[in-house]
């Protein structure tokens, strides 16, 4: 995006995360990629910066700021390092900002402040082993007895679970109610009865650890569960619309990557008495990725505006994180081809991207579940 459409805050952030981006996580990446350990530097650095605070209120212990500034720090930290990007997004548009959002007082000034500087990393627990696309099927229940809510099930594909101190659980007290009888609840991950098995295999974004989640007998004390009963449903839903806005300019991120990937390895390798950028099969796909990443990006920043200006944006949410997800995949597949035989390689990046670009077509809602609601959203308008 042009600097002159930018507010001089968005520019200096948007440049002072590129700095931080070229410099420190894309150099980085491919050994979190091959060792697939959480990157604690990359966290705790965010945090530093103020990133982790962006969008939470500073009485708490965040950095204010926009929609529109979380979607810019998004992109380029996708840009240098996909997987420091799903730790980032899922730390701060999912569990943060629902405590940010639908906590009380005590609860914000209790877990905030430690979440907006990383002191704590906190998950959001919604996925279940039966659970996922169907949010409201999810069978964690929560029982109330003696002033606590025990809490029996399990949690699977769970980011950043294995680190987490701070993890927003949603569970059911009664199943006979369907998604109103469902329940957004604090959960401390010392506490007794969680258990957590990290995950393994994944096919990218290696480095952002994912859990199973084992509640067993688990005591939540009453105090830590937000809002009165049977809203969690509901403001899973709003708040996973917001993210995607996230999460669809982490899918810009990867697909820039991927595109400035391209060029450079174009205009370098010698073919035909030339270079592939003299190659008009080349330049085409260089075309397509550039205009269909712009695109995308617009897509992203439109709809951070509506959120903005207070305006319904659940259409246009699901619109970016649709289409962006779809660049992604085609601008790292197109860089692999490229790159021909060396692409297929670990050592070039774009190897590295193509994996990561898959999942985001799947997590935070399938590009399938955006489809459904974007036709609700436009034929039942």
């Amino acid at each position: 995006m042009a600097d002159n459409l930018l507010s001089e805050e968005e520019s200096l952030l948007r440049n002072t995360v590129r700095d931080y981006s070229n410099d420190v996580l894309a150099t980085r990446a491919a050994d979190y990629d091959e060792s697939g350990l959480f990157p604690w530097d990359n966290f705790r650095e965010l945090g530093d910066m103020g990133l982790l605070g962006l969008g939470i209120d500073e009485e708490y212990g965040g950095s204010g700021g926009s929609t529109r500034l979380v979607a810019l720090a998004a992109e380029e930290i996708a840009r240098g390092c996909a997987a420091t990007s799903v730790v980032y997004i899922a730390h701060l548009s999912l569990c943060t900002q629902f405590i940010n959002r639908y906590g009380n007082e005590d609860q914000k000034n209790k877990y905030l402040p430690d979440l907006a500087s990383g002191k704590k990393v906190g998950a959001f627990a919604l996925t279940e082993p039966g659970a996922g696309s169907d949010a409201a099927a999810l069978t964690t229940n929560a029982v109330r007895a003696n002033g606590h809510l025990v809490v029996n099930g399990n949690k699977t594909y769970i980011s950043n679970a294995p680190e987490a101190s701070v993890i927003v659980t949603l569970a059911t007290r009664d199943h006979s109610l369907s998604y109103k009888g469902i329940d957004a609840l604090i959960i401390d991950g010392d506490l007794e009865g969680v258990t957590v098995n990290k995950l393994a295999g994944k096919m990218g974004v290696r480095a952002s650890t994912v859990g199973e989640i084992i509640f067993d007998n688990c005591h939540v004390p009453v105090v830590n569960q937000m809002g009165g009963d049977g809203v969690g449903f509901r403001q899973t839903m709003e708040v996973l619309n917001a993210s995607r806005i996230s999460i669809a300019a982490q899918c810009v991120g990867i697909a820039q990557a991927a595109l400035e990937a391209s060029i450079e390895y174009a205009k370098n390798r010698k073919a035909f008495g030339g270079t592939l950028s003299d190659l008009q099969a080349i330049q085409w796909m260089v075309a397509d990725m550039a205009t269909e990443t712009e695109a995308a990006r617009q897509l992203v920043m439109n709809t951070a505006s509506l959120r903005d200006a207070g305006l319904p944006f659940n259409t246009e949410a699901s619109m970016a994180k649709l289409f962006g997800s779809r660049v992604a995949m085609d601008a790292a597949y197109k860089a692999v081809q490229i790159h021909g035989g060396a692409g297929y390689f670990s050592p070039t990046p774009v190897e590295r991207y193509f994996r990561d670009a898959r999942v985001t077509e799947i997590y935070e809602g399938t590009s399938e579940i955006q489809k459904m609601v974007i036709a609700r959203n436009i034929l039942t308008d």
